[in-house]
């Protein structure tokens, strides 16, 4: 990567954290990785250097095999925060993330780490089904809350949307357990809203909520998990405005890279946008190469030195095509439509 500072996101796509670690580490030491247009293939150089990472956003459920590496992503100037999901599903749901109370002792640690503001809790997403209707999510948000009050500033949230992947392995699910996963209607999300909000102030938290109207009415402001405000905060160095770079309706997130690769988180949550199938998550993950400069590698560039199939835009006076577009956060590489 190479013109102004950028920020990098690590990964909307897979929780690197919890199981990329050392992968990470290993990429931050060496300045950079690679990683690949899942519709075109391209192969891309990106700069993790600190002076060129305006600030590194790291998604996660579980940070324990990051910690130990926090003090060196620090001292050696990287600006960065945290977006933690909690949400204490049912096993049905959430089959293999952490449970609640290992996930609130992690919490703490990383918030005593590096500071409440850097920690972002995301009860997230919102799924309704048999078991889990507005009652269910007032208790839980009410018992996490409690546990994360003083350990964080800011509460993410935002209803699942049933994108190919979504829907899939929802009615996997839904099909073989009867959980009558879904989700909720717009009064449904109202009236959760209405009631999750005084919750939120009552433990000090703002609740932003993603992709949606916000709901001043409420006390719910409008979500901006790549936030220009948060990034400044971090005493980043000055940058040009940050471009408007919405995921999908309603987001407000601002321009970054994801250096994450569909199809390679292993939680197994029902509801993933990013995962076909645990099964084929636990493939990729069993061939990946800590030691890489990409964190999949396809068959297709086995063996390829991937610093001589980087994409570089060709230089000349005449119009030119322009370079293809990162595919957005949400849409489903498989088809080469939205998921």
């Amino acid at each position: 990567m190479t013109g102004s500072p950028r920020v990098v996101s690590a990964s909307r796509r897979t929780d690197i954290p919890a199981f990329y670690s050392d992968w990470f580490v290993r990429r931050l030491r060496e300045g950079y990785c690679h990683w690949m247009n899942p519709f075109g293939g391209q192969v891309y150089r990106v700069s993790l250097r600190a002076e060129d990472c305006l600030a590194l956003i790291l998604w996660t459920r579980n940070v324990r095999p990051l910690l130990p590496h926090l003090e060196e992503l620090t001292a050696g100037g990287h600006r960065f925060y945290f977006h933690y999901t909690v949400n204490g599903y049912p096993r049905e749901v959430d089959p293999h993330a952490p449970p609640l109370g290992a996930a609130a002792v992690a919490f703490r640690g990383l918030a005593e780490a590096v500071s409440p503001e850097r920690v972002m809790w995301r009860y997230d997403p919102v799924v309704f089904g048999s078991t889990m209707l507005t009652d269910y999510h007032v208790e839980r948000f009410d018992t996490i809350s409690a546990q994360l009050a003083g350990l964080t500033t800011r509460c993410y949230l935002s209803f699942v949307d049933m994108y190919g992947k979504t829907q899939r392995n929802v009615d996997r699910a839904n099909n073989a357990l009867d959980l009558g996963l879904r989700r909720p209607s717009a009064a449904e999300q109202r009236d959760l809203l209405a009631k999750l909000a005084p919750i939120a102030a009552k433990r000090g938290l703002t609740l932003h909520a993603c992709c949606d109207a916000p709901s001043p009415d409420l006390g719910v402001r409008r979500a901006r998990c790549i936030d220009p405000e948060v990034i400044d905060r971090l005493g980043t160095m000055p940058h040009a405005p940050l471009k408007a770079a919405p995921t999908r309706t309603g987001c407000g997130c601002v321009e970054a890279v994801d250096i994450g690769a569909y199809d390679t988180c292993v939680f197994g949550c029902v509801y993933c946008y990013a995962t076909n199938s645990r099964e084929a998550a636990i493939g990729r993950r069993s061939r990946h190469d800590p030691a890489d400069s990409i964190l999949w590698r396809p068959q297709s560039l086995q063996g390829v030195d991937l610093a001589e199939v980087e994409y570089v835009p060709r230089q000349t006076k005449r119009p030119r095509r322009a370079p293809p577009l990162p595919p957005q956060l949400f849409d489903d590489p498989s088809t080469g439509a939205g998921s």
